[in-house]
């Protein structure tokens, strides 16, 4: 008989479901468990990581509004490794490369702003969305890892039924439990995954937003100064 009667609930419980499966169910159960570890990793990570960026961030934007010397911020600043910090120290070093000389092309220093800070804000949006695709991965498969687990649990039962030649539920629950809980996991890795994907997305085009409009922000500043350079 594949599955016999057992009366004791802890048969039931989630370490004795995992210990009673066949080994492809249980490959599923540890990968699933592996993701789900790994999506927490991730969450509390970025969590930690989003959270500093945007409450340092305001910090250097404060900053930066009271600051009368653009060159002294940017002495004291440089080495701030800050998204906004790194898109103020891009602006900076364009506008130094494109004033050094004698003679400024105002329109096209402005397109050289502009271009510098745009790159700058995206290559820290991307850095900051660099672990994003595995939460969207595991949100989509995770589920669908699940299914297949379920689906080879109940083909187990149901050898367990024609080899039993019952189709009593002592003898089908078993099988059926293991293909579920295989479920129950996928769905406990996915939906953090998913929940957490859609909020770290949400905050990161909010700081994509305060980037720019710190960028735009700073281009104007910038633009007011060389309207000034060009009088003299």
């Amino acid at each position: 008989m594949a599955f016999a009667l057992n009366t004791n609930p802890v048969t039931l419980s989630p370490i004795a479901l995992f210990l009673q499966a066949d080994i492809v169910v249980k490959l599923v159960m540890i990968g699933l468990l592996l993701a789900s570890i790994w999506t927490w990793a991730i969450i509390i990570a970025a969590t930690l990581k989003l959270g500093g960026v945007t409450r340092q961030g305001a910090a250097f934007e404060r900053d930066f509004d009271r600051a009368e010397d653009i060159d002294g911020f940017y002495k004291q600043h440089s080495d701030n490794r800050l998204p906004i910090a790194r898109v103020f120290a891009a602006g900076v070093g364009e506008w130094r490369r494109s004033t050094m000389g004698g003679v400024i092309d105002r329109e096209g220093t402005r397109e050289r702003l502009a271009t510098a800070m745009s790159a700058a804000v995206a290559s820290e949006i991307d850095a900051l969305s660099d672990r994003l695709n595995i939460l969207a991965t595991v949100g989509a498969v995770a589920p669908f890892v699940g299914l297949f687990g379920t689906v080879w649990g109940i083909m187990r039962a149901f050898t367990g039924i024609a080899q039993a030649q019952s189709t009593s539920l002592a003898v089908v629950a078993p099988g059926i439990a293991e293909a579920l809980f295989a479920t129950a996991i996928g769905l406990f890795a996915a939906i953090p995954a998913v929940i957490a994907y859609n909020r770290f997305s949400h905050r990161i085009n909010r700081i994509e937003a305060r980037l720019n409009r710190f960028a735009d922000s700073f281009h104007a500043t910038l633009s007011r100064q060389l309207e000034v350079a060009g009088k003299r």
